[in-house]
């Protein structure tokens, strides 16, 4: 028991997944933990980012995701992962940004459980990639992710 006389447990934790896990994922993770700051269940929640591919491997998110995301006040983080069998019994929450990566995750679940663990943001929302496009395709993701992560942020303290 907490000094509240609250349970204590675990925080729910929660993965982005894109490809490279250098421009979506990580401006999700950083977007959701901001959210959750703000919100006070940075206690509650945890984010991490991860991709399907290993192109990026050990590098910082894409510079021109820092830099939008900067603008904002968010910094981005971290290096470059590919999401690994360990992650579906680690996280309670699969976020694929898109449903191309969303299939390579349900394909990469060892079970109906992990299956299960797999989603796309709420309202079955894609978050385009912005990596071959110029600037206006990094505020719009930041803009869907602030967006939408405030929804799942919503949900997940529902439940």
């Amino acid at each position: 028991m907490s000094a509240s006389g609250e349970a204590w447990r675990e925080p729910q934790r929660i993965l982005f997944v894109c490809l490279g896990n250098i421009c979506r994922s990580p401006s999700a993770e950083a977007i959701a933990r901001a959210l959750a700051v703000r919100q006070g269940l940075d206690h509650a929640l945890a984010f991490d980012s991860a991709g399907t591919g290993s192109w990026h491997i050990g590098d910082p998110p894409d510079p021109r995701a820092r830099e939008a995301a900067a603008a904002r006040g968010i910094e981005l983080t971290g290096r470059a992962r590919q999401v690994s069998a360990a992650d579906f019994e680690r996280f309670d929450l699969l976020i694929a940004m898109d449903r191309a990566v969303l299939r390579t995750l349900q394909g990469a679940a060892p079970d109906a459980e992990a299956r299960a663990k797999v989603r796309l943001l709420p309202g079955e929302h894609e978050v385009p990639d912005p990596y071959y496009g110029g600037p206006e395709g990094f505020e719009r993701v930041l803009d869907l992710l602030e967006a939408r992560c405030s929804e799942l942020l919503a949900e997940l303290t529902e439940r």
